[in-house]
C-alpha cells in the first residue's frame, strides 16, 4: 500500500515536471528567435542567440537583419552582422546595400562595405549606382545657343554618355553640373570658331574639345563621349547688332542734324532782329537829316537856295534809279516780273 502511495506521488511529480518543462520550452521558442538562429545555423551564416536576443531588446527588427546578413554570406561578402545593425539604426535600406554588393562582386566592381553605407546615407540610391556603373546612363541636353565669331548662331544638343564613379558618389556633383559644365564647353568651343560653317563641317570638332576639357571632375561621373544629336543655324546675330548700330547712329546723326539746324534757325532770326535794330537806328538818323537842314537853314548857316540843290540832287538820284530799276534800300536791280 506505501508502495503504490510512493508510485503515485513519483507519477505525480514527473506529469508536474513535464508540464513545467513543456511550458518553459514554449516559453523559450516564444522569447527567444530560435527559428531566426537556426536558419542562420543552416545556411552557414552563424549568429549567437545572445546577439540575436540583444536585437529584439533592443526593439530592432531581427529578420530583415538575418535575411540580409545571409544574402550576403552566400554571396561571398565579407561583412559582420553588426555593421547591418548599425546601419538601420542610422536609418539606412540594408536591403538596397547588400544587393549592391551582390551586384558589385559579382560584376568585380570594388565597393567597399563602408563606402556602400554611406552611399545610401547620403541618399542616393547605391543599387541604382552600381547598374549604372555596369551599364553606362545617357543624358540629353537641351537646345543650346553658341555664337560663332562671324555673328550667326548655332543651336546643338548633344547626347552625353556618362558611367558612374562609386568612388566619387559621396560628395560628388551630379546630372546638372554635368549639363552645365558641357553646355560652357559648347558655347566655348562655338564661340572661339572663326565661322558657323567651320562647326557644320566638323560637329566632332565640338565634342574632341569639351571632351578635352575634363568636364567629369569633381562630379559623380566618368564622361565616356559626347555626341552631337543635332545642329541647327539660327539667327545672324551679328548682322543684327550691325543693323541696331547703324539705326543707333543713325538716330544719333539726325538729332545732331536737327540741333545744327535749330541753331542755325536761331541765329538766322537773331541776325534779322540785328538788321530790323539796324533799320530802325538808320530812321532815326534820317529823321534828324531835316531837323539839322532846319536849324542850318534858321542859324543861317546854310541858305535857301542850298536847300533847293540837296533837293534837286535827291530828286535827280531817285529818278535815275527808277529808270535803272534799282531799291535804293538794298541798291539791287529792281527788274519788272516776266510773264
Amino acid at each position: 500500500m506505501l508502495d503504490l502511495l510512493m508510485l503515485e506521488t513519483w507519477m505525480i511529480a514527473l506529469y508536474i515536471g513535464i508540464g513545467v518543462l513543456v511550458v518553459l520550452i514554449v516559453l523559450l521558442f516564444a522569447v527567444l528567435p530560435t527559428k531566426t538562429w537556426f536558419v542562420a545555423l543552416v545556411s552557414g551564416a552563424h549568429i549567437s542567440m545572445a546577439r540575436l536576443v540583444g536585437m529584439k531588446m533592443r526593439r530592432i527588427k531581427v529578420g530583415p537583419i538575418v535575411d540580409a546578413y545571409i544574402m550576403a554570406r552566400k554571396a561571398g561578402i565579407d561583412i559582420d552582422i553588426t555593421e547591418l545593425e548599425t546601419h538601420q539604426l542610422a536609418g539606412g535600406d540594408i536591403q538596397k546595400v547588400i544587393n549592391a554588393l551582390i551586384s558589385a562582386h559579382s560584376a568585380k566592381i570594388n565597393l567597399p562595405v563602408d563606402l556602400a553605407k554611406a552611399i545610401d546615407l547620403a541618399g542616393r540610391d547605391v543599387n541604382l549606382a552600381v547598374r549604372n556603373s555596369v551599364t553606362p546612363k545617357v543624358m540629353e541636353t537641351d537646345w543650346i545657343s553658341a555664337i560663332a565669331k562671324n555673328g550667326v548662331e548655332l543651336k546643338v544638343k548633344v547626347r552625353i554618355t556618362v558611367r558612374v564613379n562609386i568612388a566619387r558618389l559621396v560628395g560628388g556633383a551630379g546630372d546638372d553640373t554635368i549639363l552645365a559644365r558641357v553646355g560652357e564647353g559648347i558655347v566655348t568651343t562655338v564661340g572661339s570658331a572663326e565661322t558657323h560653317t567651320e562647326v557644320l563641317e566638323n560637329p566632332d570638332y565640338i565634342s574632341q574639345k569639351v571632351l578635352d576639357k575634363g568636364l567629369d571632375t569633381g562630379t559623380a561621373y566618368e564622361i565616356l563621349s559626347i555626341d552631337i544629336a543635332d545642329i541647327d543655324v539660327g539667327k545672324n546675330i551679328g548682322a543684327d547688332l550691325l543693323k541696331d548700330t547703324a539705326e543707333a547712329k543713325k538716330v544719333i546723326a539726325q538729332a545732331e542734324a536737327e540741333e545744327r539746324r535749330a541753331m542755325a534757325a536761331a541765329h538766322e532770326q537773331e541776325m534779322k532782329a540785328k538788321t530790323q535794330e539796324m533799320q530802325a537806328m538808320v530812321l532815326a538818323a534820317q529823321a534828324e537829316v531835316p531837323k539839322a537842314m532846319a536849324d542850318a537853314i534858321k542859324n543861317g548857316k546854310m541858305g535857301v537856295m542850298d536847300y533847293y540843290k540837296i533837293q534837286n540832287l535827291t530828286s535827280d538820284t531817285a529818278m535815275r534809279n527808277a529808270i535803272a530799276g534799282v531799291d535804293p534800300n538794298n541798291n539791287k536791280p529792281n527788274r519788272p516780273p516776266k510773264f
